[in-house]
């Protein structure tokens, strides 16, 4: 998509990390105490764990970011996705997804997986569109988490 630019994590973006996420939790459910540890912190949470955060940049501001939490050697967790509710409909999220599992791919994934929430409707729909497919949900340290979902690279 033009005006977009994916960058990946530099502290200097860890406050986007957090504001976006807090933003969409917040709006839709509470914000647990595991969100508030990756959120805090996601040099130790995520990245010295071998994970990777992207952002997407539109007009110069930080308007998307999503996660990859290294679950194995061959697998990612896609956590922490969230775009600024003013950019929304702009397909920056699936600029971001896309280049989320390019970059899975990239590091040797082979399987990437989420949970979610079904009432998040635009988000599901994105993950569909993605090559998700909804598997059985076990147990998740989030309380709002009622899907899980898993694409194959």
């Amino acid at each position: 998509m033009e005006n977009v630019t994916i960058l990946e994590y530099s502290p200097e973006y860890a406050g986007d990390f957090k504001r976006l996420n807090i933003e969409w939790i917040e709006k839709y459910f509470v914000v647990e105490e595991h969100d508030i540890e990756q959120l805090n912190n996601p040099e130790e949470y995520i990245i010295s764990k071998g994970g990777y955060i992207l952002f997407a940049q539109y007009n110069n501001e930080i308007v998307g970011v999503c996660a990859l939490i290294r679950t194995n050697d061959e697998s990612f967790e896609l956590a922490k996705m969230a775009v600024s509710s003013s950019v929304q409909g702009k397909q920056i999220g699936t600029t971001l997804g896309i280049a989320t599992l390019n970059k899975a791919k990239a590091m040797g994934a082979n399987h990437v997986w989420l949970e979610s929430n079904r009432i998040l409707e635009p988000a599901i729909h994105l993950y569909k569109k993605l090559g998700f497919v909804e598997i059985p949900i076990a147990e998740t340290p989030y309380a709002r988490a009622d899907i899980k979902m898993e694409v194959w690279l």
